[in-house]
């Protein structure tokens, strides 16, 4: 609020500045800083007339003290004149960019929605939420990635992390998503369904170009929920293990029960069969799956955030209650200042 009285106030100050000292002294400056402080904050129209008053208080001012026909209080006139229509035109180009930018964001915004929808709030007899949490205001497309699908086997999900930005990152969630959703309708196991993600990312990594072409991987953890059955299979491929929070408020992280296999995509360095772990998963139980821009986000001494310390006996009605309070949580933790992207998936055993 302050700031839009900046221009108003630069011009009570110049006309009382002006009014109170010596003739040698000038508040010229303040009066062609008004409509420059005016041209991003305002309207055409609010620039405008910021400079027809910054034009209006230099010439009464000199007319109110005879001196307009002297040579310094012309320039001085000009001057802000001058400064007043380059004003305009800033305001112009700032109400140009920003027009853009917004275009920008909404078709980044609709690509976003097209690569990585949200999933229905009640799958297969469990309630889902998920959320997306860019690192950069007005960034809507990373390399984060989930994906909820029922199956004849279970309701199966996907949350994953590709290494990298831009566009080549979402072209690799626009792939994994892509071909979890085959997989999962067809494969027998949830083994079966790393293993096409990884062919599928193998082939992707031909196409690529530069360092992505040898470097290119994606973090993941894979997960199958029976239907009745009261159980959750998981396969990790390097990601950070999901959690399991019971009714009650307590809380138990999932980690591999064996060495954890390596990321998709990177297959040629070695072969390791994926194995998945079942765990009881109860009923009133949510699990939280997450990519590292979570545990990863720092305060300001450096140190980590832990979800599992600071989830630890809390309870949630649903889960979009818990991703709502942990990306509070997170940001806080953070100062707002997160240095990666966050990806979130609760899934709750109604």
């Amino acid at each position: 609020m302050f700031v839009r009285l900046l221009p108003a106030l630069l011009l009570v100050i110049g006309v009382l500045y002006d009014c109170l000292t010596p003739r040698s002294f000038t508040a010229a400056p303040l009066f062609t800083a008004a409509p420059l402080v005016a041209a991003p904050l305002f309207s055409r129209r609010g620039t405008l007339l910021t400079g027809l008053a910054s034009v209006a208080a230099v010439l009464g001012i000199h007319l109110g003290f005879g001196v307009l026909a002297r040579i310094d209080a012309l320039t001085e006139l000009v001057t802000v004149v001058t400064v007043a229509a380059l004003a305009v035109l800033i305001n112009g180009l700032v109400r140009r960019t920003g027009e853009r930018l917004a275009s920008a964001r909404e078709i980044a915004e609709a690509a976003q929605r097209a690569v990585l929808p949200e999933p229905a709030e009640r799958i297969g007899g469990f309630e889902i939420a998920a959320c997306y949490e860019a690192a950069q205001a007005d960034a809507f497309i990373g390399g984060d990635l989930y994906a909820v699908q029922d199956s004849p086997r279970g309701v199966r999900l996907v949350v994953g992390d590709v290494r990298g930005k831009g566009m080549g990152a979402v072209a690799a969630v626009a792939v994994v998503i892509g071909a979890f959703r085959e997989a999962a309708e067809q494969e027998a196991t949830l083994e079966a369904v790393a293993q096409r993600l990884e062919r599928a990312l193998a082939r992707e990594g031909t196409r690529r170009e530069g360092l992505d072409a040898f470097e290119g991987f994606t973090t993941a953890v894979l997960a199958e929920l029976p239907h009745g059955d009261g159980i959750v299979r998981i396969v990790n491929r390097g990601h950070p293990p999901p959690l399991l929070l019971y009714a009650d408020g307590t809380l138990r992280p999932l980690p591999p029960a064996r060495e954890s296999a390596l990321p998709l995509g990177m297959g040629e360095l070695g072969v390791w069969p994926d194995r998945a772990d079942e765990t009881v998963f109860p009923s009133g139980a949510t699990l939280l799956f997450y990519t590292d821009g979570l545990s990863e986000a720092r305060d300001a001494h450096g140190v980590f955030y832990d979800p599992a310390v600071r989830l630890a006996g809390r309870t949630f009605r649903h889960p979009a209650d818990l991703l709502a309070a942990l990306a509070d949580d997170v940001r806080r933790h953070s100062g707002g200042g997160m240095a990666d992207d966050m990806a979130l998936l609760a899934v709750r055993r109604s």
